[in-house]
């Protein structure tokens, strides 16, 4: 059936660009979305842990990052079907359990857990820690599986994806700036964070939900994947270098791995990256308009959590201003 809606150009198609131009078109606007990379996701989102966790976030994030994103497990369910509602585990080693304690204080939503009741939950950590924070109501999934459904989503709502670094031609009646760091000479404020990260494969460990270990320096999360992988990351950069994962970083991420569990020791590591993730001042994602034109950038480490709503706003901004 042809479309009557507005004419969208959405430039950039990482998860920003991919759940913004899904949002559009299921509301029957005419898609057409542009990367310039050799795929979509081409930028931090393809090395992104994928956590759906906005009460975890809350620990160092805005109250404003929490209010929007508590939405978005049930918008990723609704749409891909590799989303995993395990809830997170938060656990410290016994040198750090003030980390732990002070974790519990600026979040919610949580239950603590002596060492029994984690390893109910996570066999292979039986134990290991004595203590630890369970967020029940969170989840997570697979970045790379998860915009791979968002595009073919988009393509079955009579999306057209470009994936080249040509201009596209034509008359659109609005533009959607989801280019990210990319965009840094245009959108003022906007500095790069670098984070580096790790896939290792190890079938001796099983883990059913994402683990954030606290550490003062170096807090890492272990998120589960298919197939015995486990993606490690977190560090945090003020940088925009970008330069191939360091070797600090990547001794950091192993050390913190190998103390969750010795098994790691025997992990494969399948892949080490780093990227580049566009941030605001105030680490806070944001979307703003200039006549025809709107911008969605800024989405630091809360692309996945984030998105849904900043798409959301752009929809409503596009929608409330189409006759």
């Amino acid at each position: 059936m042809a479309r009557s809606g507005p004419t969208i150009l959405i430039q950039g198609a990482g998860v920003a660009g991919l759940v913004t131009a899904v949002t559009l078109a299921e509301r029957g606007a005419r898609v057409t979305l542009h990367e310039a990379g050799p795929r979509i996701g081409s930028g931090a989102s393809w090395f992104a842990g994928g956590m759906l966790a906005p009460w975890c976030e809350a620990e160092a994030a805005p109250e404003e990052v929490t209010r929007d994103s508590l939405d978005s497990l049930a918008w990723w369910a609704d749409h891909v079907a590799c989303v995993v509602r395990n809830g997170s585990l938060v656990v410290a080693p016994p040198r750090d359990q003030v980390e732990l304690t002070r974790f519990g204080k600026r979040t919610s939503h949580f239950e603590t857990l002596g060492s029994e009741a984690i390893a109910e939950l996570e066999p292979d950590l039986a134990g290991r820690f004595d203590r630890a924070l369970f967020f029940a109501e969170e989840g997570h999934v697979d970045p790379r599986i998860a915009l791979g459904r968002l595009k073919e989503r988009l393509l079955t709502l009579g999306g057209h994806i470009r994936l080249d670094t040509s201009v596209v031609n034509g008359n659109f009646d609005w533009v959607v700036d989801c280019t990210g760091i990319q965009a840094r000479g245009t959108e003022p404020g906007l500095r790069g964070v670098r984070g580096e990260m790790i896939l290792v494969r190890c079938p001796d460990m099983t883990l059913r939900r994402p683990v954030r270990m606290l550490h003062p320096r170096i807090p890492i999360y272990i998120v589960p994947r298919e197939h015995g992988i486990f993606m490690v990351g977190a560090t945090m950069v003020e940088s925009d270098d970008g330069r191939e994962i360091t070797v600090r970083a990547m001794s950091e991420l192993l050390n913190a791995l190998y103390t969750l569990h010795p098994a790691f020791a025997e992990a494969e590591i399948i892949e080490a990256n780093a990227g580049i993730r566009p941030s605001y001042p105030d680490n806070v994602p944001r979307v703003h308009r200039e006549g025809n034109r709107i911008s969605v950038n800024g989405m630091y480490r809360h692309g996945f959590l984030l998105s849904p709503a900043r798409a959301a706003e752009v929809a409503e901004i596009i929608f409330t201003h189409t006759t």
